[in-house]
């Protein structure tokens, strides 16, 4: 996710800090000091690493459920409205994805109840001389209660889209929380702009967040119908291991590529050069590196007959700039990125009748 920052990572998942967590940090740093100056300042200090603890928990609580279906956690970032673990691909039952997006919400519900038999009462907002369990009770009941809103992209939003997946297509399904999501977005903007501002951020991940669901639903819908062959990009240059930078170089700006197939001596695909790793490799000054020593080499591949379905779960899961398409010949034939799958799907919803072959 960008304009996030890698802190640290745990059992292989990387943990982020996204940047506007830091204004949930400074809000909450601004309302203890303003009731009591430093001593309470310390105190925020204490309960943003509650906070910060108990979001981290509830996320790895996703991951957890997710590994039990075979699905691994790559990372996951902490946002103002909670956390969000990033799966490397869609779980592929409903019931598995009821599961994972509830395991966050038990994890939750499991501290606050922990908290309450230690003698935490809800008390809101926390004061400066409350108990650790009572900041901890009320924190999670809190998170608790917010999270199981039936909008994306919290995890009441996808419990939601799960069951009603169990009555009607997955699209449809994911179209109908998505609206419920941004008529809550719409809710708390209008109550951020008569009462805490800090809402209208809430609204806005809220916003967001709900309309990448449904494009990304409609984007997978559309992926069950076609092939590979249907939208990759034909007209591509590919760069040799052995090419210069300079010429990678000469290749991205002579082109609309941001991404390279690099083929071996034989002409087979060896990796891909990513933009990313030019750039990085540019900035090293050193005039004896070449592609190949830069390349990422565990690009998976796959074929022209191949479903779009399975070749977005394989981008989904190598989290792939772009994947190179082979013949049967296994001769290297075109290029599938993030963007071909949108143009395709925008080409759909304008032509809903016509198929593309």
């Amino acid at each position: 996710m960008g304009w996030s920052i890698p802190i640290f990572r745990v059992a292989g998942i990387q943990l982020r800090i996204h940047i506007t967590f830091l204004l949930l940090i400074g809000w909450i740093a601004f309302v203890y000091y303003a009731q009591g100056g430093s001593p309470a300042a310390v105190a925020g200090v204490l309960l943003i690493l509650l906070l910060f603890t108990c979001v981290v928990l509830h996320e790895f609580g996703h991951a957890l459920a997710g590994k039990a279906f075979g699905i691994n956690t790559p990372d996951i970032t902490l946002l103002p409205i909670g956390g969000v673990a990033r799966l490397e691909r869609m779980p592929e039952e409903p019931v598995q994805e009821l599961i994972i997006a509830a395991a966050g919400p038990a994890v939750t519900a499991m501290i606050a109840l922990g908290a309450f038999v230690a003698g935490g009462s809800f008390v809101y907002p926390p004061q400066a001389g409350s108990s650790i369990s009572d900041v901890l009770f009320t924190m999670n009941v809190v998170l608790l209660l917010f999270n199981l809103l039936p909008a994306f992209p919290m995890d009441g939003g996808r419990v939601l889209r799960a069951l009603l997946a169990t009555r009607m297509p997955y699209a449809r399904a994911t179209q109908v929380a998505a609206n419920i999501g941004q008529g809550f977005a719409f809710l708390f903007g209008f109550m951020g702009l008569f009462g805490n501002p800090f809402l209208l951020f809430i609204a806005l991940f809220v916003y967001i967040g709900a309309s990448q669901e449904a494009a990304l639903a409609q984007m997978k819908d559309v992926s069950r119908r076609f092939p590979v062959s249907s939208a990759m990009v034909r007209d591509f240059r590919s760069l040799s291991e052995s090419a210069t930078l300079e010429e990678a170089v000469d290749a991205l700006l002579a082109t609309s590529q941001h991404d390279f197939p690099v083929v071996n001596e034989t002409g087979n695909v060896a990796g891909v050069l990513t933009r990313h790793d030019l750039i990085a490799a540019l900035r090293k000054g050193d005039a004896s590196i070449r592609v190949g020593d830069v390349m990422r080499r565990d690009i998976p591949t796959v074929t022209t007959g191949t479903r779009f379905e399975e070749a977005f779960r394989i981008m989904q899961e190598c989290n792939c700039p772009a994947v190179p398409v082979l013949d049967s010949m296994k001769r290297l034939v075109g290029l599938l990125t993030p963007e071909n799958v949108t143009e395709l799907m925008m080409i759909q919803s304008a032509m809903p009748r016509r198929r593309i072959s």
